[in-house]
């Protein structure tokens, strides 16, 4: 199983729609890939305004998702909700 993680790192001066981004943004890429959910995180201390986790049967499916027609509108979408540049880890679930 892999998880990609999106992370939103606090900023001084940057703006974060947390209404946005669980009601319409982690949505629009959870139906365009095809998951069953995601986890979002609202930072309440720590070096981290949200994050969100989604969770694909194998590297090759991540691969998948990421080539899919309708990525570049998720992409497209962060302006959106954010002026935050995310920063993306990709972890096995070994446990």
């Amino acid at each position: 199983m892999i998880r990609m993680s999106v992370y939103y790192p606090r900023t001084e001066g940057a703006t974060f729609d947390h209404d946005y981004y669980c009601d319409r943004h982690v949505p629009l890429a959870v139906k365009t890939w095809g998951l069953d959910g995601a986890e979002i995180d609202k930072g309440l201390d720590g070096p981290y305004v949200a994050a969100v986790h989604f969770k694909f049967a194998s590297p090759e499916a991540l691969q998948a998702a990421m080539g899919a027609e309708g990525t570049s509108s998720i992409l497209a979408d962060v302006a959106n909700y954010t002026t935050i540049a995310p920063v993306l880890q990709t972890s096995e679930i070994v446990s």
